[in-house]
């Protein structure tokens, strides 16, 4: 079926439609002359210019968008380099800004060093308004800079009436397992200016225009509760719309929005048949534009993917493909017309976090043949992702492909550790080398074995019987002539790295960041395979490590919001968010876990000075809380999993070391003192007075219970039960060094191994690293003789385990235990916020030499911009390279052994350099506050 839209104009000898806007190309001389004369008479230009954490987002619905920008800087830039107004402008067209025409917003000069989620105030947005804006600043003199190069932003959908005509739509009553195929083709006769499509296609989507592919994104859209929330993703498709006759289309998968079973599955459930809804959006240059959307008009049929699950895996046979059903002309009359569907009751919001996407490849590193016929392809790690192959034979044979973390005594494939069965398979069409990989189910895995083909370097053709096992000639196994691994997972923006003179705590820090990439997904979740559920704790234990290495806000602000969705009406978080399987007793209600809720949107102001998931999700916090005291006795809190996975004398699960009522107290202390700040953030003061006085009171009550008065220790004296009081300041400080001992004593007397488990281990960290105990720490980490980081390397893992000692039974790919990446960043590299101030406006560097390290360097994009810190030891000389980002400001403890006027800055004493001033001295560190700039110290360090 083919509908009449609007016409195109051609490209001279192309095919696809110049996307230019005319008074852009008019004003295009006039534009560069403007920019060329403001270069001349300002300083540099600000860059790096984001709308909602995004460079060019398309589908913005916030309705004031937040802008961001950055001060240029090198190492050439002058110290205390510092923005003190800025002015923005937002205008309707790229030719209305290059003449500094804004007729959305001008904000004239505003007096601010504020360069950070400056929220829009200009006219009203509209859905699918496209804004271009650019900043300009004024530095510490008061001069002004340049413009900024222009940058624009794509609303999206705001109200549900702008989806019109748009509808749901499926495929009706399945009569096959087979995943449906959508498609239209129109017909277009204006010119098109720009054209844009909004989709969301349920559980996942794959989506084409003109016979191409449509973005590169994977596993889209995100998993929500979608009987609350509906993602659905923006695309830019100017470029891909061609002459006269067109053609769109669509292949649905299942995801967590309808989990069928058949193989190996967590859980079962769905929200109904895979179903989508899309609108075509397109503008012409006269200022009119044409809408399509998903009607009865649309065609629907069974494709070629046979079977998929989000835990079982996929099935695909290139015999059912049907070339060309993605372009003009394809004959679908034999096609049914699809059906229009209820939606599952979710709002329709725009996608932020960032996609899913191929990320990496691996090649095969090794072949083994453990049993006649069965080969085991070794990718050489463990990721999450699908295999990639390229083979060839006769028709209708089938490669079956069952992915693996590990191997069992014979060579083989073993799923003991990630669920199964689980498998992948491929039925050939026979027309050469085929190449295909699954589209909508994923797994975790190293290893590949496969059945039905061989290696095409084998020598010989072994045969197999016909696949329908009847008589007929036996036909040649196919050929495998490539097998790949693809690792998919967030590709949010890389914001840190870390390296250090011990190989051994690098390959740690690689450890770790392999299973927080493989689990970044659209939740942020336990494992690549046997659950992918969002369990909640390792979003605020872990949310330090993540922060120093991604950017994470809008995937953040994503958790946040799923969080909402899975509150109970009694203010119970659950421990996963989405909740798509309900857990009974302490896996559905444990306060370490449901305190993400309060825990994480703390952590966003922290790293991004982004106060929004606070403000929006107050009352949710709030009513947690509640909650949690609801639960209490005496003030004490003591259901749920407590320090999960920590080492004791039995096997790996409940906490076995600590009392659940010390870890879930503690927790629920730091939600209230949580509470109360940012009740008095937000202006709420007699909320403020009462979470602090109820804090008081739990404190007391903590202490009362937990800290015995004869051994000064807490608890039954575990590592976890020392360390939280200690960072979540319960307590009093004329115990603190007492308890700090006995902390240290617990780790030197366990020959420094580690006994926390999954939530202690991270206040393990933070408090070792607050007291300046980094020397234990670095012991810890590097310990070879029990549980630990380097068992889990000996065992041969290549991302991080479940269980310290990488026991086979447990997942070899979990997040939950990556706790010393904090350290990395805060201890080793000493790079730290500071507390007083968010998104390191002011942050500390404070680097720790310990154990036999001679180097250690490190960076992390922070708002501002790039904070490092790199030192080297050589002999007693000490030297620290610190880049301060330009409108920030930083504490420096610099450890040395000399007096602080014989420390030497660039070659100069430290009293004649511009930007610093010397603060005191402490602990064998000189203090100094330094300006924004690029500095190197050096200095006398003797090391005990």
């Amino acid at each position: 079926m083919a509908a009449s839209l609007s016409g195109a104009l051609l490209k001279p000898g192309g095919n696809s439609f110049d996307g230019r806007n005319a008074f852009n190309r008019l004003f295009g001389v006039v534009a560069i002359l403007a920019l060329s004369a403001s270069a001349a008479h300002g300083g540099l230009p600000p860059k790096q210019l984001e709308c909602e954490s995004s460079e060019r987002p398309l589908g913005v619905d916030a309705r004031q968008p937040r802008l961001s920008w950055r001060l240029p800087a090198d190492e050439t830039t002058e110290r205390g380099q510092a923005q003190t107004a800025f002015q923005v402008l937002v205008a309707s067209s790229e030719g209305l800004l290059n003449l500094d025409r804004a007729d959305l917003w001008d904000s004239g000069k505003v007096v601010s060093s504020q360069c950070v989620l400056l929220e829009y105030s200009g006219r009203p947005l509209v859905s699918r308004q496209e804004c271009w804006w650019k900043v300009r600043i004024w530095d510490e003199r008061d001069h002004p800079s340049s413009w900024s190069a222009p940058r624009t932003w794509t609303m999206g959908l705001l109200r549900p009436e702008d989806w019109a005509p748009a509808r749901w739509i499926d495929s009706g009553p399945a009569e096959t397992s087979a995943l449906p195929l959508f498609r239209r083709e129109f017909d277009v006769a204006k010119p098109i200016r720009r054209a844009t499509v909004f989709v969301c296609g349920l559980g996942h989507y794959e989506l084409h225009l003109n016979g191409q592919r449509v973005g590169d994104r994977v596993i889209d859209p995100g998993w929500t509760d979608y009987r609350e929330t509906c993602l659905y993703s923006t695309y830019d498709v100017t470029s891909q719309m061609a002459r006269g006759r067109n053609a769109i289309g669509v292949m649905l998968g299942n995801g967590m929005y309808n989990v069928v079973g058949g193989r190996y599955a967590k859980f079962r459930g769905s929200f109904g048949p895979p179903k989508m809804i899309l609108q075509l959006h397109l503008e012409h240059p006269d200022g009119t534009f044409t809408v399509m959307g998903t009607d009865a008009q649309w065609r629907t049929s069974a494709g070629p993917i046979t079977f998929s699950c989000t835990y079982g895996g996929e099935d695909y046979d290139a015999r059912r493909e049907l070339p060309g059903w993605d372009k003009a002309g394809f004959s679908d009359h034999a096609w049914p017309a699809a059906q229009i569907a209820g939606g599952p009751g979710g709002t329709l919001r725009s996608q932020s976090a960032p996609p899913i996407r191929i990320m990496a490849e691996f090649p095969s590193a090794n072949v083994t043949e453990p049993r006649p016929g069965v080969f085991v392809y070794d990718l050489g790690r463990n990721f999450s992702g699908w295999p990639k192959l390229a083979a060839s034979g006769e028709r209708g044979a089938t490669i079956k492909m069952t992915p693996a973390e590990l191997l069992d005594a014979n060579g083989l494939a073993t799923q003991r550790s990630s669920g199964g069965p689980v498998s992948f398979s491929y039925t050939l069409r026979g027309d050469g080398v085929e190449t295909w990989s699954p589209r909508f189910s994923y797994y975790g895995f190293r290893f590949v074995q496969v059945e039905g083909a061989v290696p095409a370097e084998l020598p010989g053709a072994p045969s197999i019987t016909p696949p329908d096992g009847g008589p007929g000639r036996r036909a040649a196994l196919p050929r495998i002539v490539e097998l790949k691994g693809q690792w998919l997972h967030s590709s949010a923006r890389v914001a840190g790295d870390f390296e250090c003179s011990n190989p051994l705590i690098n390959r740690v820090h690689q450890l770790i960041l392999a299973a927080i990439r493989s689990n970044l997904q659209s939740v942020l979740t336990d494992c690549p395979h046997r659950e992918k559920l969002g369990w909640l704790e390792v979003s605020h234990l872990l949310g330090r490590g993540i922060m120093y290495n991604f950017r994470v806000p809008t995937l953040y602000a994503k958790v946040s919001q799923d969080m909402r969705e899975a509150q109970l009406e009694n203010g119970l978080v659950p421990d996963i968010a989405p909740e798509f399987t309900v857990f009974k007793d302490g896996f559905r209600d444990s306060p370490e876990w449901g305190s993400a809720a309060v825990f994480n949107p703390w952590l966003v102001r922290e790293f991004y000075d982004d106060r929004r998931l606070l403000e929006r999700h107050y009352d949710g916090m709030a009513r947690y809380v509640a909650y949690l005291g609801s639960r209490a006795t005496g003030h004490i809190v003591a259901h749920g999993l407590g320090d999960w996975y920590d080492i004791g004398p039995r096997g790996p699960g409940a906490s076995q070391l600590t009392s659940v009522g010390l870890t879930a107290t503690a927790i629920y202390y730091g939600d209230l003192v949580i509470l109360a700040e940012t009740a008095r953030m937000l202006g709420k003061a007699e909320d403020a007075r009462r979470y602090a006085a109820l804090a008081v009171e739990v404190r007391a009550a903590f202490n009362e219970r937990f800290f015995h008065r004869d051994t000064r220790q807490y608890d039954k004296g575990s590592q976890t039960a020392q360390a939280m009081p200690l960072v979540l300041g319960l307590v009093d400080d004329e115990e603190r060094a007492t308890v700090l001992g006995n902390l240290v004593r617990s780790i030197r007397t366990k020959a420094n191994r580690v006994t926390a488990g999954d939530v202690g281990f991270m206040y393990v960290v933070r408090a070792l690293t607050d007291a300046g105990r980094s020397d234990v720490l670095y012991d810890l980490v590097c310990q070879t003789n029990g549980p630990g980081y380097f068992e889990q390397l000996r065992k041969g893992a290549t991302t991080l385990t479940e269980a310290w000692d990488a026991n086979p039974r447990s997942s070899q790919n979990h997040c939950m235990l990556g706790h010393a990446e904090e350290w990395f960043y805060a201890g080793l590299a000493g790079i730290r916020p500071e507390p007083s101030a968010q998104g390191f406006k002011r942050f500390v560097i404070r680097p720790s030499v310990v154990g036999d390290l001679t180097w250690v360097k490190a960076h992390h994009d922070s708002p501002y911009g790039r904070i490092s810190s790199s030192w080297k030891m050589a002999g007693s000389q000490f030297t620290l390279d610190v880049a301060v980002p330009p409108n920030t400001t930083a504490t420096i403890y610099l450890p040395t052994s000399d007096r602080a006027e014989s420390i030497r800055e660039s070659g100069q004493p430290v009293a004649k350099v511009r930007g610093l001033k010397f603060l005191r001295s402490i602990d064998g560190a000189a203090v100094f506050e330094a300006a924004s700039g690029h500095y190197v110290f050096s200095s006398k360090l003797v090391l005990p």
